[in-house]
């Protein structure tokens, strides 16, 4: 770290008066800046510390790597390095810019450090939090002690308790911060260009993000080389003392049956080696047909005691799992959420790679569970877990709810996704306090004798059955927390499978037996939560850095989230090939592993940070060369082409517009798109088949409109299926279209469906209370209907599942639009209620649903409504006035120290004098000469020289 880096840089005088400032505060005589990254956080800590300490937020990092040539200064243009932002020729030193949209914050905290006696930099305590600390010391230069506070929640006692425990700045923290930020800037700053080049333009390759790709490409060629073999077996329902259960066939003649677990989960087949009897369907209903009325026996019982402990609280990699299975949340959704929870103060630091808990917090779980469960419930001693993840020094505890004393969710007064993530963050704590659940497995096994020989010449089949129960015979910590399930009560019947009182010898009925046939089914696709689980048990990148790259990935169209799935895209494809050939460690997952452990030990000091960018990037075998080398050698056309083994038939290609086919037909080429919602391991030779027809033959005609004579014709377009009515001519270039309902496959079609689409929208009637006439239509979220209220906007609903827009009636469209809203989950971009537009602006005024509720837009004013408010009473003129409040409390000042100070009473005095049109004009002429002066001087400080950036790269996540 160079010289005039160094942390809170000052000469022996300013040190001198730094130990006397020193001493002033620790008698609380003077004023305390404390700085954090956010408005949130400054409000919740501002309750908690004292008056003459003012908190201001940083609103993140003040300074990064330039995005764009107009962020770099005049004199530092011109070096070929220059677009990487870092100087690869001299020790890799990076070019800091302050953005345009931090310059008015990084002057607010110059002018509050100004009235401080001491600074208090109180940023997370990650590396990223340490990075931002050490970046507001060098650009804020403080001459003041300064001191890094940190703190795992923002509680009274915890911010109490981190003024007494203040530190300095971890230098090997921010070096590994700094080093990660580099390697992913020469990362994805280096193969994005040559993607753009070979592939297509606005392409991004990451450290991480890339390796994220190749594994979902992996699982999906998997999934194509997979093929799917059938096995049969036999269940009966058999009845003991009036009790019904079940039993499945599980062995033939002492032979083991073939089950699931016997085929490769790879490739579909029987694994090699396995000694086992596969049935198929005759086999099996031959079998059947021949123990139907004989005589069952059982033949062994076998009772096994089982306990189960609970799972260790939460880390960020766990509740980004957890959370996307039981409630559905993103990563990045899951994050965005905790980081609100954690700067109200509800939960401990979000960010981590632990499970340790405190002492504090060990004491108010067990108290949780003495007071809602009983001592029964309650583990003999407290429970600490091991952290298993190397590396994880960053935070010491776990995910937990925040203070000596745990609010139960009830309490906490939250709402919505805040409410279900705490829940679920206070669940897993308690839990992990609690008593084993204690079960018992019970395995009945019967046999029964068939009347025939299928299998041994002279031998009647013998066929083994297995009935398998479990009971619950002490639920323990199931009382509060099954992990994959929202209801801990309704998971604990789920568990149980009770048998009737049965023993040896026992000779149950048969009620019925019934042939099933099974299919092996492919490796499952990656959802988030599994994608993360691969990430972390590979040692890929960090925990906290996995949200921000699944929505990269998604954003940059690698693959589409399909309900709770990722599904690589052909574009996926093609950049995951290209990279395993030309750059094969980039996408290795041990290679990245390894960097990460290069990382971690640059943290603990265990590791040089120069010497490693020098042999990853400059060394004979280095990025840098490797780009040089296999520019020339990568051809376009070769990159931008997908090879599907197992289509033998034409080839795909990537192309601007997307995907598309390319065969020979009578000796020409014919192209055709490739719907974006088709991917790759649906892209079967039948769709190629169709999707060529189409081309060639022109669009499938589905008949003739009964009322206006026009052809209906059914066609695939690049955003799915849709129908058309008429050709495209001349006098009609753009006919009417309608997509298909999402699921309808094109051929599924039908002449009444393509009518009812073609006539939408649809008008029902008019409102019997407002008078307003109610539509039914397709959107972009499928179906509604909407009722036009003149001045009060319009109401949307979506139709429920079993309504038909095409056939839907008043009546029915009156019930949905009764019934009160519910919102995504997510902010939406069509609005739930208009008022039209506002006079002054014509901007449209509508109400919203966003993640945290309902909101009123006007223009860029968002105004939040109340979680009790009653939108339909809301009326035009009280929602301009809404708009007109927002507007006035914007540009409200920043909190500053509560006592008056000198120079805010000069503002004010200077502030009140009244300015002439000749001083307004002279001081404009005076700022813009300013602006040119500055844009030649080094307005931002900077550790290289003379860089350039040649365009705006697309931005890349790790």
């Amino acid at each position: 770290m160079s010289q005039e880096n160094k942390l809170n840089p000052m000469s022996s005088s300013e040190s001198v008066k730094s130990e006397k400032k020193k001493s002033k505060t620790k008698e609380a005589t003077g004023n305390t800046l404390v700085i954090v990254e956010s408005p949130t956080k400054a409000r919740t800590i501002r309750n908690f510390l004292p008056a003459n300490y003012r908190v201001e937020a940083s609103m993140g990092h003040i300074r990064d790597l330039p995005q764009s040539a107009s962020e770099i200064p005049l004199k530092l243009k011109g070096e070929k390095w220059a677009q990487l932002g870092v100087n690869t020729e001299t020790n890799f030193e990076p070019i800091y810019v302050i953005p345009k949209d931090k310059k008015k914050i990084v002057k607010t905290l110059q002018d509050a450090l100004e009235d401080a006696d001491e600074l208090l930099l109180a940023t997370d305590e990650d590396r990223e939090g340490e990075s931002i600390s050490w970046h507001l010391v060098q650009i804020l230069k403080p001459t003041i002690p300064v001191r890094r506070m940190v703190f795992h929640e923002i509680t009274k006692e915890a911010i109490k308790e981190s003024l007494t425990q203040c530190r300095d700045v971890n230098e090997n923290l921010v070096k590994a911060q700094e080093t990660r930020r580099i390697l992913d800037r020469l990362v994805g700053y280096t193969l994005s260009p040559l993607l753009w080049k070979k592939i297509a333009y606005g392409l991004s390759a990451g450290r991480v993000q890339s390796v994220s790709v190749r594994l979902l490409v992996q699982r999906e060629r998997e999934r194509r080389a997979f093929k799917k073999s059938s096995y049969w077996d036999l269940k009966a329902s058999l009845e003991q003392a009036a009790a019904p259960f079940e039993a499945k066939m599980i062995g033939l003649n002492g032979k083991k049956l073939a089950n699931g677990a016997d085929f490769d989960e790879n490739t579909g087949l029987l694994a090699k080696g396995k000694d086992v009897i596969l049935l198929n369907e005759s086999q099996a209903k031959a079998l059947q047909a021949s123990i139907e009325g004989k005589p069952w026996k059982v033949v062994s019982i076998d009772e096994k005691k089982v306990s189960k402990k609970p799972s260790p609280p939460f880390t960020t990699s766990t509740l980004q799992q957890e959370s996307n299975r039981k409630l559905r949340l993103s990563a990045r959704d899951t994050m965005r959420v905790a980081q609100n929870l954690y700067e109200q103060g509800w939960i401990t630091y979000m960010r981590t790679d632990s499970v340790h808990l405190s002492n504090q917090a060990l004491e108010a779980s067990r108290n949780c569970v003495q007071e809602m469960y009983g001592s029964n419930y309650l583990s003999p001693e407290p429970r600490q877990y091991t952290t298993k993840a190397k590396g994880a020094q960053e935070a010491h505890e776990a995910i937990r709810p925040a203070g000596s004393t745990f609010k139960t969710p009830q309490e906490t007064g939250l709402a919505g996704r805040e409410l279900m993530l705490y829940d679920l963050i206070w669940k897993r704590t308690v839990a992990s306090q609690m008593a084993e659940a204690q079960q018992t497995n019970i395995s009945v096994q019967l046999e029964v004798q068939s009347n025939q020989s299928s299998f041994q010449s002279g031998v009647s089949d013998q066929a083994l059955f297995r009935a398998s129960g479990k009971r619950i015979d002490f639920p323990g910590f199931f009382r509060a927390y099954v992990e994959g399930s929202d209801d801990p009560d309704a998971a604990i019947e789920d568990k149980e499978i009770i048998l009737p009182p049965i023993k040896v010898g026992d000779s149950p009925s048969c009620k019925s037996i019934e042939s099933l046939g099974h299919e092996t089914q492919p490796p499952a696709r990656y959802t988030e939560a599994s994608l993360v689980k691969m990430l972390e048990s590979e040692g890929i990148g960090r925990p906290s850095t996995y949200a921000s790259i699944i929505g990269t990935i998604a954003d940059r169209g690698y693959a589409q989230l399909v309900g709770n799935t990722l599904i690589p895209t052909f574009t996926a494809f093609a950049v995951t090939a290209l990279l395993e050939k030309y750059f094969p460690d980039l996408v290795d997952t041990s290679f990245t592993a390894k960097m990460e452990r290069i990382l971690d030990d640059v943290a603990a000091g265990e590791a040089e940070w120069l010497p490693y960018l020098k042999d990853f990037y400059s060394g004979g075998k280095g990025l840098e060369n490797q780009v040089k080398e296999r520019d020339s050698a990568i051809d376009p056309q070769e990159a931008r082409s997908i090879i599907l083994e197992d289509l033998s038939s034409g080839a795909v290609h990537i192309g601007r517009y997307g995907a598309y086919l390319e065969v020979e037909k009578d000796g020409n080429p014919v192209k055709a798109n490739i719907p974006k919602d088709l991917t790759p391991a649906d892209l079967s030779p039948d769709k190629i088949e169709y999707l060529l027809k189409q081309k060639i033959e022109g669009p499938e005609k589905l008949g003739v409109h009964p009322e206006t004579g026009e052809s209906i014709f059914v066609l695939l377009g690049i955003y799915g299926p849709y129908v058309q009515l008429g050709e495209i001519t001349e006098e009609t270039p753009k006919p009417k279209r309608a997509s298909l309902p999402k699921g309808v496959a094109p051929e599924q079609a039908t002449m009444e469906m393509a009518v009812g689409l073609l006539a939408l929208p649809r008008t029902l009637g008019t409102d019997p209370a407002s008078g307003g006439r109610i539509q039914a239509n397709l959107g972009r979220f499928g179906p509604y209907v909407v009722c036009d209220r003149g001045k009060d906007g319009k109401d949307y609903r979506s139709l429920k599942a079993g309504d038909d827009v095409t056939t839907i009636e008043l009546e029915r469209a009156l019930e949905i639009l009764a019934e009160p809203k519910v919102g995504r989950g997510s902010r939406s971009t069509t609005p739930i209620k208009e008022f039209g537009n506002r006079p002054e602006t014509e901007d449209m005024i509508g109400v919203y649903t966003g993640p945290y509720g309902h909101y009123i837009k006007c223009g860029k004013v968002n105004a939040g409504l109340p979680k009790d408010f009653n939108i339909e009473e809301l009326t035009l003129e009280k929602a301009l006035e809404m708009i007109k409040e927002k507007e006035a409390s914007a540009p409200a000042k920043k909190g500053g120290f509560r006592k008056a100070n000198k120079a805010n009473s000069k503002a004010e005095i200077k502030s009140a004098k009244p300015k002439s049109k000749a001083s307004t004009k002279t001081k404009a002429t005076t700022k813009t000469k300013a602006k040119k002066e500055e844009a030649q001087e080094k307005e931002v400080e900077v550790k290289a020289t003379k860089p350039r950036i040649i365009k705006k790269l697309v931005s890349t996540t790790p």
